[in-house]
């Protein structure tokens, strides 16, 4: 019996053909070539953002919006603890301290109720994570970033081409950090982006990302020379990757509809054991579009969990658990601080489980995973 992974890279198109051409015909290996160009465009006309840069990781694009905010020590970025550490440690390194707050306990994303409470007047930015895709309530973060003139810096690793009603995740906040990396939707190994909807934002942008000089004005002709004007660090991505990268993109709408599909598959078939009580399974929102990033199931307690991963080991299926919350973390307790109580995020960390998603997954891996899903339940 062949063995189910929790993640698998696949080949959707072009990729290798693509690669080759950036080598052979393009002779334009490093950053800033014609498939990174590409990239942007297909981002900023998808996303309907003002301007969309790639980088190496959503890490390296997390960074550079923390330098573009201008955290400064001692100044309060407000986030969820249910998040992985570049959502927080992009922000410390400029001196800055993260506020983490609770959970919605459906979506598992920042309950917006709790934002306002958290502010100070140190507070400089809000920072969503649309987790597992699922879009976060973005009207009523930016009312009250508008409110209380605050940055939002969204997370976005896990939400490309997902919708709040009917806007893509991309188009609310001032910046928006995305990631390629090969867990995600759209792979090129390791990638990421930044979106920028601040049109004041767009020219520094480009000099953070290319180590603090104006090299791209240059390349445009602005200027007759490039210096070191900012400052910065080498934020490019490779075109290779690039080049892969944009063979992904240009099937996106079926990668996205194959998970989705996975994705319903899941939902009907595990069904009658969260009837039953057995298990809770992710909100499907009716004002959003999600792009079936990962499913995951909540057990009832971290015993229950434990023991149904090793279950599924015997069964050649691979299913993880995911974040350990940042706030019980020892850089957690060093650099941020607690508002309010994070129940909800300390019960989903003990009790969430991944289950296998990926591009080549068929529906009788599915059926499988969920076959052997019933049979722990059924033994008791």
């Amino acid at each position: 019996m062949n063995s189910i992974p929790f993640n698998q890279p696949f080949i959707a198109g072009k990729e290798l053909f693509y690669i080759a051409q950036a080598v052979l015909k393009n002779q334009h290996t490093a950053g800033d070539g014609p498939f990174t160009r590409k990239c942007q465009e297909w981002l900023e006309n998808c996303l309907c953002c003002k301007k969309a840069l790639l980088t190496h990781s959503c890490t390296a694009a997390l960074e550079m919006a923390a330098i573009l905010a201008e955290i400064q020590p001692g100044d309060e970025v407000i986030m969820p603890s249910f998040t992985f550490v570049s959502t927080a440690n992009a922000f410390v390194l400029r001196g800055g301290v993260p506020v983490f707050v609770d959970i919605h306990p459906d979506t598992l994303n920042i309950n917006e109720s709790l934002i306002e409470n958290a502010l100070t007047d140190r507070t400089r930015a809000i920072v969503p994570v649309h987790y597992a895709g699922v879009p976060c309530r973005m009207d009523v973060i930016m009312e009250i970033a508008e409110k209380h003139s605050l940055n939002v810096i969204e997370d976005a690793a896990q939400a490309l081409l997902s919708r709040y009603k009917e806007r893509c995740i991309g188009a609310e906040g001032q910046m928006i950090c995305l990631s390629f990396h090969e867990t995600k939707n759209i792979i090129c190994g390791e990638g990421g982006a930044i979106l920028i909807n601040d049109s004041e934002l767009i020219q520094r942008a480009e000099i953070i990302r290319e180590k603090g000089t104006n090299r791209g004005q240059f390349f445009r002709g602005q200027v007759d020379k490039y210096t070191w004007v900012d400052i910065g660090s080498s934020y490019l991505p490779s075109d290779i990757l690039a080049a892969f990268l944009y063979a992904q993109m240009e099937n996106a709408e079926q990668i996205i509809a194959k998970r989705n599909l996975i994705f319903d598959l899941y939902m009907d078939g595990l069904w009658p054991l969260a009837k039953a009580g057995y298990i809770q399974l992710p909100l499907i929102m009716e004002d959003s579009r999600c792009n079936g990033h990962l499913f995951y199931i909540l057990t009832k307690s971290l015993k229950e969990r434990t023991a149904l991963i090793e279950f599924l080991v015997q069964q050649g299926i691979t299913a993880v658990f995911h974040y350990v919350p940042l706030h019980s973390s020892p850089a957690g307790q060093r650099f941020g601080r607690v508002n309010g109580s994070l129940k909800v995020t300390e019960a989903v960390s003990d009790c969430l489980l991944r289950l296998p998603l990926y591009y080549e997954m068929t529906p009788e891996d599915v059926k499988r995973v969920i076959s052997a899903i019933e049979d722990f339940y059924r033994q008791g």
